[in-house]
């Protein structure tokens, strides 16, 4: 293996400890510790891990989180008075949706329902449109770890050619207009895209979020290029696995993120500090969101 390692693990140790500092400080100064709520519609086994995880790290930080139930025969409407429940609830700073959605219900219905400024992963429309117009917003837990993880590992955007695999709301739209806020040049590359090597071989920083094991091998790889492996797949043998062929890549790049072990442990802890800054923003008159300096071009 010549590719360094980004060790989620180790740069999740870090960024909680200082969520742990700012959550301190801001339990003192409002009185109160901030607050998250999720909300989902039924139960289902795989979120079950990442919401036990979500508890831990809420503990470990001091942030106090709740989950909302809805039945599984909710429909839109009593999906949209729970949203707007907690919109109107003083002790919820942050709130989550479990998303996918089951089929009988609309993401648009949450995308409208839901407070801009309580929009912790970025889902409505408010946060969407500002994200678009570089104003200062909310953005996608899942963007704001990978962002997270370039940073702590001293990996330069600014004039550098990134390739984003992937073009979901949640994760691959979203991340390359937040590429382009740091001043890289954006490609995104999706399912119709022909010759994906071709596109992927040009990347200095190269951001894989299908969810298709083995999709990126090292012949698709600019040899030195950043790496960062955002797909999961759960194989029927139980293993996690990524959207990269770590084996082949890891000769090729200069740097590469593991699944597991990467980009997934930094998720939550962006959910975390994003209810930080919703606190900061309801009680104490903040720039809500990730403060970015708003500027044309």
């Amino acid at each position: 293996m010549s590719a360094r390692l980004l060790d989620g693990r180790r740069i999740a140790g870090e960024a909680q400890r200082d969520l742990v500092a700012l959550a301190t400080a801001s339990r003192a100064r409002y009185g109160r510790p901030a607050g998250l709520a999720i909300v989902r519609v039924g139960k289902d086994a795989s979120f079950e891990v990442y919401l036990r995880a979500l508890q831990r790290a809420s503990e470990a930080i001091g942030i106090a989180l709740s989950v909302v139930t809805l039945a599984s025969e909710s429909d839109n409407a009593a999906l949209r008075a729970g949203i707007e429940a907690l919109n109107a609830d003083e002790s919820v700073h942050g709130i989550l949706m479990q998303l996918p959605l089951p089929p009988h219900l609309s993401q648009r219905t949450v995308a409208e329902a839901m407070d801009p400024r309580k929009d912790v992963d970025g889902i409505s429309l408010r946060s969407a449109g500002n994200l678009f117009l570089r104003f200062p917003s909310f953005v996608p837990s899942t963007c704001a770890a990978v962002i997270e993880m370039l940073d702590r590992s001293g990996i330069t955007l600014a004039g550098r050619h990134a390739v984003v695999v992937g073009a979901s709301n949640v994760v691959g739209k979203p991340l390359a207009f937040m590429l382009l806020d740091r001043d890289a040049t954006v490609t995104v590359c999706h399912i119709y895209t022909p010759d994906l090597g071709a596109w992927t071989r040009q990347a200095d920083v190269l951001v894989v979020a299908v969810g298709k094991p083995g999709l990126l091998t090292g012949e698709m790889v600019r040899p030195g290029a950043a790496v960062i492996d955002v797909g999961t797949t759960v194989r029927a043998d139980g293993a996690l696995v990524g959207d990269v062929d770590f084996a082949t890549v890891a000769l090729v790049a200069g740097a590469l993120s593991p699944v597991p072990g990467g980009v997934g442990q930094l998720t939550k802890l962006m959910l975390l500090r994003q209810t930080l800054r919703a606190q900061q923003t309801l009680v104490g008159g903040a720039t809500v969101g990730n403060g970015r300096e708003v500027r044309d071009g």
